[in-house]
């Protein structure tokens, strides 16, 4: 059997050279997909991330597993106890399971990793020792290995607009603000292009861990045994982005190399993380439990460098980021547009804790009239209960289709098919008439009719 090594960026986004980024230097992760395969439509099903990861590990979305935002200090959210994870089931099906770095899931008892070096180090040199100890020992084991390795970068340290580069980033280029491209996510400012310039610094870092413990599996002897998996968790760490379900915050970078495989393939299809867990347990031979019905294993398209039929829609799931920020959306997406139910759209949209903080939320403010990239400040905090974008005529996602006639057929298309992927997978979070219908399933049963509306109107209570 195969082994498995997978390397997990925290807030990276697509911020890579291989995905375009046209300033930024990752000479490491380039190198890889040029080696693999890079996958170009690659989503994640929400950008948060404890939620995220528990994509990753389990197959499903985060509405079916109860890690529905953060897993750290108050925030409390945990992975139901009777959940299939990656670490469970491949110690089932003979590997030896390990993380080294960020972990960010829980409990331990469902993530049991039988080798944890939990830490939260921006030392990618300390990462790169640890994981070389951990593959020295595997050299002459019996079993094959899965091994996660969890950056802490490029996420955002504890100050207003930091990325750790103080302790940790002697070794990494310092970037000038004036030399860094600012996405059109965001607006250009000076305290903007000052956050990007450390957050750059940040990735360098990230990027020169990637090379260190791939060099470190080369020396191994084991890298022609081992499918290398890269991705990041969510997009990067900036409004319009980090916990949005905008494509900023959920089409990821994903860059898989399988020995013996073709190098520098570019592949078109729509794929989702929930596919990971899938790939892992076909490369090791084991059947996927039956809980497992989201993903798919891309081993088989993973030299694909045509979109296949099937392979033209992904859904996803945010309910949470922090405890306090509640705003859940569901998604679905296909190569040309993008459809969003706003369940609880008559919340304004929350600002996570490090956002609130950062300088370029600061900067940004202070504008008048105030915009995040192209996005106004209302649109970004009001939204109405669905939006629908066309991302070949505004890959940015401003202008919001819903209400057109000419895209009324495709609306109701999206709704029905978003509804239906909700019906599937049990989401408590489909909403008739301002109820969940999960919440009284039993008395539809009984003779109950649900308004055919996603909210309750209390000037017509009778629908």
């Amino acid at each position: 059997m195969m082994n498995i090594l997978l390397l997990i960026a925290d807030d990276l986004g697509r911020m890579a050279g291989c995905y375009g980024e046209p300033a930024i230097r990752t000479p490491n992760i380039d190198a890889l997909a040029v080696r693999g395969t890079r996958f170009d439509m690659a989503f994640t099903s929400t950008a948060s991330c404890s939620a995220s990861r528990s994509v990753i590990y389990t197959g499903l979305h985060t509405h079916e597993t109860g890690q529905y935002g953060l897993h750290h200090d108050f925030h409390h959210f945990m992975t139901f106890d009777d959940v299939p994870t990656a670490p469970a089931l491949l110690n089932a099906a003979g590997y030896h399971t390990g993380i080294i770095g960020k972990v960010h899931v829980g409990p331990v008892d469902v993530y049991p990793w039988q080798h944890r070096e939990e830490s939260g180090t921006r030392d990618v040199d300390w990462v790169a020792q640890r994981a070389r100890a951990y593959l020295d020992e595997r050299q002459s084991a019996d079993e094959p290995f899965f091994l996660t390795i969890g950056y802490i970068d490029p996420h955002r340290d504890e100050t207003r607009g930091g990325f750790g580069n103080e302790r940790f980033g002697a070794q990494d280029p310092a970037v000038s603000p004036d030399d860094v491209h600012v996405p059109a996510f965001l607006t250009d400012l000076p305290e903007v292009r000052g956050e990007l310039a450390a957050y750059y610094r940040s990735v360098h870092r990230l990027d020169r861990g990637v090379g260190l413990v791939l060099d470190a599996l080369e020396s191994s002897g084991l890298a022609e045994a081992t499918l290398v998996v890269f991705l990041s968790d969510n997009g990067a760490p900036f409004h319009n982005s980090k916990t949005t379900m905008f494509d900023a915050g959920i089409h990821l970078p994903l860059i898989m190399r399988k020995p013996g495989q073709a190098a520098g393939v570019e592949n078109p299809n729509l794929v989702s993380f929930t596919d990971l867990l899938p790939t892992f347990l076909d490369l090791a031979g084991a059947n996927p439990d039956p809980g497992l019905r989201r993903g798919r294993s891309l081993l088989p398209i993973l030299e694909e460098a045509a979109r296949l039929p099937g392979w033209d829609r992904v859904f996803g799931s945010h309910t949470f980021h922090e405890v306090t920020n509640y705003w859940p959306t569901r998604y679905l997406r296909t190569p040309r547009y993008k459809y969003h139910r706003n369940i609880a759209w008559q919340l304004d949209f929350p600002f996570s804790g490090d956002l609130y903080g950062s300088l370029s939320w600061q900067g940004i403010r202070q504008q008048n009239p105030v915009v995040i990239g192209r996005r106004p400040l209302i649109d970004y905090v009001r939204r109405p209960p669905e939006e629908l974008f066309d991302l070949e005529e505004d890959p940015f996602e401003v202008t919001n289709l819903a209400d057109h006639p000419d895209h009324a057929e495709r609306l109701q298309s999206f709704r029905e098919a978003l509804e239906t992927w909700q019906q599937e997978t049990r989401d408590p979070w489909l909403y008739r008439d301002g109820i969940s219908v999960r919440a009284v399933e039993h008395h539809l049963q009984n003779g109950l009719h649900l308004p055919d509306r996603f909210d309750f109107d209390p000037d017509k209570p009778n629908g």
